[in-house]
């Protein structure tokens, strides 16, 4: 372990060992929470390049950072996304995972299979294929659910990630606890984030975890499950054998033992989701990292930050 390992804990005594590198803000759907139907997105020539990401990564696992996951925007629309990945699974990492929303993942499963690339976080807001297009604007039902099987089928990890809202998808928690536990997939429930396209309709569609809870408690026990201290979901196994999480994201925020570091598909490491600064980390040497580590350790904030004027895809998941 390097001697610049202690700079990777702040003052509060969080020790960085996570990072979650976003390949870029484009995205092939038009989810209602996240973006609009007519976006924006970063130019091409202004993404960091796969050597440059390896380039940081490879610097920041030196100094401790244990996991990495691959996040966007949709990370599997870069061109350049298996070259990442192989670059990336020659380092010491003990996990190396991405968050994708499935579209595109069904050719890649065979290539990632001899990669270290095992986690998958999927993004599946509906198991109903009407209800699916009402949230995505996208009618790729199939595409994803044929992608999930067939991961699970060739042996990786998978988790599903379900944002709900309040008279969109809430319907629907008791139907994913049934297929958690017919397909023996964990199913994790997020509440939606005030953020961007949704700030007009945050108290329309905001349901806390806790209220998520009480309505499956209605029909199930929950049995709380071990987490480690910065993870950042509530795990519970569930009576009918079904596993669970709740993400609190805006009742019950998990910032004091969050562990994350976050490059932007720019280069640049930021100590919060909630936080526009960085540091430009593309041309700094192992060795200037002395000086910088300090300076993004005493940034990274205790306490949820109130407001991120940034949309949804353009931080990062």
């Amino acid at each position: 372990m390097s001697v610049l390992d202690d700079h990777m804990v702040d003052k509060h005594g969080r020790r960085m060992r996570k990072l979650r590198i976003s390949l870029l803000d484009a995205c092939n759907l038009r989810c209602l929470y996240c973006m609009p139907e007519h976006p924006v997105f970063m130019p091409q020539k202004d993404w960091a390049s796969a050597k440059e990401l390896m380039h940081i990564t490879r610097n920041l696992v030196a100094l401790g950072i244990e996991e990495v996951r691959l996040t966007g925007g949709e990370p599997l629309m870069r061109r350049d996304f298996l070259e990442i990945v192989d670059e990336l699974s020659t380092l010491p990492v003990k996990k190396l995972g991405l968050t994708t929303n499935a579209l595109l993942l069904a050719p890649y499963l065979p290539l990632l299979q001899h990669t270290k690339l095992q986690q998958l976080n999927i993004s599946l807001d509906s198991l109903n294929a009407e209800n699916f297009m009402r949230i995505t604007r996208r009618d790729a039902f199939k595409t994803v659910m044929d992608a999930i099987f067939t991961a699970k089928t060739l042996g990786f990890a998978i988790k599903i990630n379900a944002v709900i809202m309040k008279g969109v998808n809430d319907h629907e928690l008791t139907a994913f606890v049934e297929w958690s536990a017919m397909n023996d997939i964990p199913v994790r429930f997020l509440e939606v984030m005030n953020i961007g396209v949704m700030k007009s309709q945050f108290q329309e569609r905001f349901l806390s975890a806790f209220d998520m809870k009480t309505i499956l408690k209605e029909d199930y026990q929950l049995s709380r499950l071990n987490d480690t201290p910065d993870s950042t979901s509530r795990n519970f196994r569930v009576s009918n054998g079904a596993k669970v999480g709740f993400i609190a994201s805006e009742s019950n925020p998990f910032c004091a033992g969050c562990s994350r570091l976050r490059l932007t598909p720019k280069g640049y490491i930021r100590p919060c989701l909630f936080m526009e600064e960085g540091i430009d980390l593309k041309a700094l040497a192992l060795e200037d990292y002395s000086e910088m580590l300090p300076t993004l350790m005493a940034m990274k904030p205790i306490r949820r930050i109130p407001h991120q004027p940034q949309p949804m895809y353009q931080i990062g998941g």
